[in-house]
């Protein structure tokens, strides 16, 4: 009993109720990249079968696209980055929308997986700003 009052303490600082470090945009790039290479070995390709499991898998990965976006928008990032980044939330509005029904989830057009990617991108550029913070 004695032994917890003469422990050393440590003091942890997260950004939520527990140290995790799940949050990574990361996660959202390797969803971004893998429905490009969707698309691409789509366009070689005529078999319905592989065609018909290609179109699965790509909604599958656009969904978790905005999944890990919606986290790190909605559990990671807080008021002040909103402040000193005011461009985030079009950032991942623009993101979310481009992996949605209108955009990779829906078509086989690489320049808008491109341009998830670049968005992804922004993202993690500014993501990783605040880690240095």
């Amino acid at each position: 009993m004695f032994a917890r009052f003469f422990a050393p303490t440590l003091e942890v600082h997260a950004h939520c109720d527990l140290p995790c470090g799940v949050y990574d945009p990361g996660q959202a790039r390797y969803e971004a990249e893998s429905i490009k290479a969707i698309i691409g070995k789509v366009e070689a390709n005529d078999d319905p079968d592989f065609r018909t499991r290609a179109i699965l898998i790509k909604e599958e990965r656009s969904h978790l696209v905005k999944h890990h976006l919606w986290v790190l928008w909605t559990d990671y990032f807080k008021p002040p980055h909103f402040e000193k980044y005011p461009q985030l939330h079009t950032l991942f509005n623009e993101a979310t929308k481009l992996a949605g029904g209108t955009g990779t989830k829906a078509t086989f057009d690489a320049a808008q997986a491109d341009q998830l990617i670049e968005k992804i991108d922004e993202i993690a550029r500014i993501f990783a700003e605040t880690k240095q913070a």
